[in-house]
C-alpha cells in the first residue's frame, strides 16, 4: 500500500498579497476537509485573529476572505510525498510546489514566512533561497498541535509571529 499523498490545496493568494505564510504539507484531517489548517487544535488561526485583533470566522470561506483582505496568502512547499499519519518527521519523496511561477504570477509578494523547520527545508532543498528574489523571508515555529522538540507557548508563538505586522499595514 502506497502512503503518497498529493497535495489538493490551491493557493490563496491574489495580487494584493506581500505576506506569503507556506507550510510543508496538510496535515490528515485538512487534507479530508480540503482546509489550510484545518486541525481545530492548529495554533494558526488563534494566531491570525490575535495579528489581525479580529475574530476569526468559523466559515473556511470566510476565513480566507479575512487573510485575503489583510493581504496573508497561503501555499506549501510539497506538491507530493509519501508519509505515513500527519507527522512532518514522517515526510518522503517530496515534489515541491513551483514557486518560481508563483513569485513570477505575483511580484507584490514581500515577506515569505515558513511555517515550521520542515517547510523551510523543504523549499531550501528542492526549490533553493534565490528564487525568493530579495524577499525578506524568516521560519517560524511551527503553528501545530502536534508535540515537537523546541516546543513554545502559544504566547511565544505569537510574539514570534508579530513579525508580519508591519507588512500588512503598508
Amino acid at each position: 500500500m502506497s502512503n503518497e499523498l498529493k497535495n489538493v490545496l490551491s493557493p490563496v493568494i491574489d495580487l494584493s498579497t506581500k505576506v506569503l505564510i507556506v507550510g510543508s504539507m496538510p496535515g490528515k484531517q485538512s487534507l479530508e476537509k480540503q482546509q489550510y489548517y484545518g486541525n481545530p487544535r492548529n495554533h494558526f488561526w488563534p494566531i491570525i485573529g490575535e495579528i489581525l485583533e479580529m475574530d476569526v470566522p468559523q466559515d473556511y470561506e470566510q476565513r480566507l476572505k479575512l487573510l485575503k483582505n489583510n493581504h496573508i496568502g497561503l501555499w506549501d512547499t510539497i506538491e507530493s510525498c509519501e508519509r505515513k499519519g500527519s507527522l512532518d518527521a514522517a515526510i518522503r519523496n517530496e515534489k515541491p510546489n513551483d514557486f518560481k511561477m508563483l513569485f513570477e504570477h505575483y511580484p507584490n509578494i514581500e515577506l515569505v514566512l515558513f511555517n515550521g523547520a520542515k517547510a523551510f527545508e523543504v523549499f531550501k532543498k528542492h526549490i533553493g533561497l534565490e528564487v525568493l528574489d530579495g524577499r525578506a523571508f524568516q521560519k517560524m515555529p511551527s503553528t501545530s498541535p502536534i508535540p515537537g522538540k523546541n516546543i513554545k507557548s502559544f504566547e511565544e508563538k505569537l510574539e514570534d509571529w508579530r513579525v508580519m505586522h508591519p507588512y500588512l499595514l503598508r
